[in-house]
């Protein structure tokens, strides 16, 4: 009989410590059944191939952008999402009574909700203290008796389980306010894939993606209306905004901002720039005591003033519900158990976590016994208030904690400490011990509730720590449940209708405010980086000296154009080129890797990925994919300068180049040819316009206008080769000017910029009663004055530079009249019709 394998191989073992429950190898040291697979795969893939493996997840993850904020980081909040390669694997069998478990519970706590938002019996009969309803801070009281669709107040719960040294699994918490996690869950699937086809595929895992597909349609079948649904997130500085924006993209739907929506005669609308567009659903990812500043928190600046009378009169659905937070508190616990046999009339599956309510008098005398023993928490999690480990105190500190008990024991709760059970991590091409716990989730699918076949799951820091938490340094891993799905359990799954069987309406193709905005901007600071890595890479010969001695572009040209930019002091034009070299050589290191100044290549960089970051769901992976290399680009310059390698810096800036080209490529041909396109082109249009008005009034409006700035000026604005194939005689100022101002023809010119503004503006959306249409007018006056302007007359120093000051300034007016009409979300005061 063939001996079941060790976790073990010719290079690599795994010995976990016995004294905890470990997931992948028995007491008797052996793999345990659903594990065996995995380690013959590990052996046969060798350590070398599987580290490869891991590297290549890394990039994955880098390219797609996952991340997760941290607060409170003095080197930035943004961080890669931490993977390891080893999932955690679960038995078909286990999981059968986990699904079974975490379903219960969830029906379990939707009760209580309904209970405690509505007639309040369990109150009443004693069965729940009024002290863990009504001194909660999540009781919303302005929430009772709002009435929901179908009774359905927690359409989505996450659970936190841990097992015991026993084998047992326990409950450690429930998350019901706005339960994150289930997107990075589906994200490391989808990376576990990628780079671990072979080993996934010896294994039957169960599919994550029926489970979005149930729970988009149960948000859709509690909608009234039209079924038309919106992502509400607090912004890209919360923590989980990646799953934001990634939910989003993958349920279809709008992701919005507070701002973005308002509330007319109790109904919800979508600012957008046709006007106000109906919303039946939101899909919220903050806290719901911010959602409302008239009714709930006066002072928040992320809600909708009057959401709840639209909730209340029920014209938009809200999930999860609004008040849902008041079943977090872990003093419910010690009551779970009565409460299921009262309302489901069924034994609590799976136990939370041995829990004591301190408001209790025979409960809080045994924690008072035993206090060392226990792990105490506030009743109401609060900030700055966390958990206490009664082992970890001294006696004085005991005494203190005691004491307070004492004097507001309804506000401690006391929970059993739970021996974390381990599991291995790949670490240093080994795999080593560390802590694990489980977040499952739960949804309503429409006709019940369903369980996703996997979770988050997450690893301590380090085999020290039994903390497990993505702030304090958690790892994740993809979760690994076997079993083939039965396809008749998801009868609900293939449609393409909505639940009362009638087709479902399109998703409203509109586009809000908000997005215009970021779409505008990531326009314009797409083009300012192409223009400055343009610059910057004209520039930099001129550090060569006489090497290159085909650089038909002097130092002075050079240095009189950064003087006009205000990148230089006018004083270095007389200097000696020895000083002249070191003062250039500084201040294109300065443009190149200083992060905090404006004119910068980093700080635009970073602008690029700011403005984007809000609309990640309305672009391409592809696109995504090219920003990272961008900034790569961009770090490789700032290396090449820093070693003083002005070759190498020459072959970074034209990588950026090519990213640049690419990146405003895949913007442009990605992007369906909507409002949204027309915004980032006029964003693009305006920028390069401002661009090379700019350059022509530093480099040929000043007092020489010479062949060699002629040059320069050529080069920068890409358009040597389109001269030279013009003309054939020497540099000539009026030609010059022809080619970058007016020929309409030429992709880099004014002219080109000023006719395509003015075909954009026109096809911008305008109602009946709005004011008239200054930024037609606008854009049609600056493209007129440009066209019945002779370019001899232009010679002239002084003319020339009166001309583009007028340019620049209509260009400018241009911007601030689209932001005044389109960006600011400020709304007309009228209604689409329903």
């Amino acid at each position: 009989m063939a001996r079941a394998p060790q976790l073990e191989g010719r290079t690599w073992r795994y010995r976990p410590d016995a004294s905890f429950w470990d997931e992948a190898v028995g007491p008797e040291g052996l793999a345990r059944p659903h594990w065996q697979r995995f380690a013959e795969s590990l052996e046969h893939m060798g350590t070398g191939e599987f580290d490869r493996r891991l590297q290549g997840a890394r990039q994955i993850i880098r390219t797609n952008a996952i991340t997760y904020n941290v607060y409170g980081d003095p080197h930035g909040s943004e961080r890669l999402w931490p993977l390891d390669p080893v999932p955690l694997i679960i038995s078909e069998e286990e999981w059968s009574f986990l699904e079974t478990a975490i379903s219960q519970r969830t029906r379990l706590l939707n009760a209580i909700l309904n209970d405690c938002y509505g007639p309040q019996r369990l109150i009443e009969q004693h069965r729940l203290p009024p002290e863990l309803v009504f001194a909660n801070p999540s009781f919303l009281r302005p929430c009772h008796g709002v009435p929901v669709p179908r009774d359905i107040r927690l359409h989505f719960h996450a659970v936190d389980l841990a097992r015991s040294a026993d084998g047992r699994w326990w409950v450690i918490a429930d998350r019901t306010q706005v339960p994150s996690g289930a997107g990075y869950a589906l994200e490391n699937r989808l990376v576990s894939v990628r780079s671990l086809p072979n080993i996934f595929n010896r294994h039957s895992v169960r599919p994550l993606n029926h489970f979005f597909s149930a729970r988009r349609h149960g948000l859709l079948s509690l909608a009234p209306g039209n079924r038309r649904m919106v992502l509400l997130t607090p912004g890209p500085l919360n923590e989980t905004y990646f799953e934001h924006s990634y939910l989003a993209r993958a349920f279809g739907i709008p992701l919005v901002e507070g701002a973005d929506l308002t509330v007319r005669d109790d109904h919800v609308y979508l600012k957008t720039l046709e006007g106000l567009d109906p919303v039946d659903m939101i899909f919220r990812r903050q806290d719901d005591a911010y959602c409302d500043p008239l009714e709930l928190r006066g002072e928040s600046l992320l809600g909708i003033p009057g959401l709840l009378r639209a909730v209340r009169a029920g014209n938009v659905a809200v999930a999860n519900s609004l008040g849902s937070g008041l079943v977090e508190t872990p003093g419910h616990k010690a009551f779970l158990p009565g409460l299921c046999q009262h309302l489901l009339g069924e034994e609590l599956k799976m136990p939370s976590v041995a829990t004591w309510w301190c408001g209790q008098p025979q409960e809080r005398r045994y924690v008072l016994d035993h206090l060392r023993e226990l792990v105490i928490k506030p009743t109401f999690p609060r900030y700055g208030h966390g958990p206490v480990l009664g082992s970890s105190l001294d006696r004085q500190a005991l005494d203190e904690l005691a004491a307070q008990i004492r004097m507001r024991p309804e506000q401690y709760v006391a929970q059993e400490v739970v021996a974390l059970s381990t599991a291995p991590v790949w670490s240093d091409q080994q795999l080593a011990q560390q802590h694990v716990m489980l977040r499952a989730y739960c949804a309503w699918d429409g006709e019940g509730y369903t369980v996703m076949p996997g979770g988050l799951t997450r690893v301590s820091s380090s085999p020290q720590s039994a903390v497990v938490s993505m702030q304090e340094g958690a790892t994740s891993k993809d979760t690994w449940v076997l079993g083939r799905m039965d396809d008749s359990a998801y009868p609900r799954m293939a449609f393409e209708s909505d639940p009362a069987g009638e087709e479902r309406p399109p998703v409203s193709p509109q586009l809000p405010s908000r997005v215009a905005d970021n779409l505008f901007w990531l326009g314009r600071y797409t083009e300012r980086v192409e223009w400055m890595v343009r610059v910057l890479r004209a520039a930099v010969p001129s550090l060569l000296g006489e090497e290159d001695f085909t650089h038909q572009i002097r130092l002075e040209s050079v240095l009189r154009l950064l003087v006009g930019y205000g990148h230089m002091p006018e004083w270095i034009l007389n200097a000696a080129v020895p000083k002249q070299l070191q003062q250039l050589e500084t201040v294109l290191g300065s443009m190149i890797h200083d992060p905090a100044g404006i004119s910068g290549l980093g700080w635009n960089l970073k602008q690029i990925r700011r403005v984007a970051w809000p609309i990640k769901e309305r672009l391409s992976t592809d696109t995504w994919r090219v920003l990272q290399e961008l900034g790569d680009g961009a770090a490789g310059s700032s290396a090449s300068f820093v070693r003083h390698r002005p070759g190498a810096m020459l072959a970074s800036l034209d990588q950026a180049i090519s990213a640049l080209a690419a990146f405003a490529g895949l913007l442009s041909d990605s992007t369906t040819r909507g409002h949204g396109w027309r915004f980032l082109e006029i964003g693009r249009r305006i920028e390069r316009g401002l661009q090379i008005t700019e350059l022509l009034r530093h480099g040929l409006a000043g007092s020489v206008a010479d062949e060699s700035s002629m040059a320069l000026v050529l080069q920068i604005a890409d358009s040597t080769i389109t001269y030279r194939s013009r003309h054939l005689t020497t540099l000539r100022v009026a030609p010059v000017l022809e080619l970058l101002l007016a020929d309409e023809t030429n992709p880099r010119s004014a002219g080109f910029q000023l006719a395509t503004l003015a075909e954009l503006v026109a096809r911008l959306p305008l109602d009946a009663q709005s004011a008239p249409h200054i930024e037609k007018a606008l854009a049609a006056k600056t493209l007129g004055a440009l066209r019945l302007v002779n370019m001899r007359s232009l010679g002239r120093p002084a003319a020339l530079k009166v001309f583009l000051n007028g340019l620049r300034s209509d260009l400018y007016d241009l911007s601030e009249a689209l932001t005044g009409r389109y960006l600011t979300h400020v709304m007309p005061s009228r209604l689409k019709s329903l």
